[in-house]
């Protein structure tokens, strides 16, 4: 999938397979390196392990374009 964040492309891969409203946790791929997302208390997914090198806007980013793509 693509997402442009801060006026830049970025393109990343899920690696879930059969994404519902119980999936509890989302792995994806993004620039050669894996992440895991959670859904927090307040519905938003996050990631773990994350560092500020890792871009965590970035990240929330992609949890929200999973969030509305899936209806979760």
């Amino acid at each position: 999938m693509r997402i442009n964040f801060d006026e830049k492309d970025y393109t990343y891969t899920i690696l879930t397979k059969g994404i519902t409203k119980d999936t509890s946790t989302i792995h994806i791929n993004l620039n050669d390196k894996d992440y895991q997302l959670v859904c927090n208390a307040k519905g938003d997914w996050d990631a773990i392990d994350e560092t500020v090198s890792d871009h965590p806007g970035l990240l929330k980013a992609i949890g929200r374009n999973i969030k509305l793509r899936y209806r979760l």
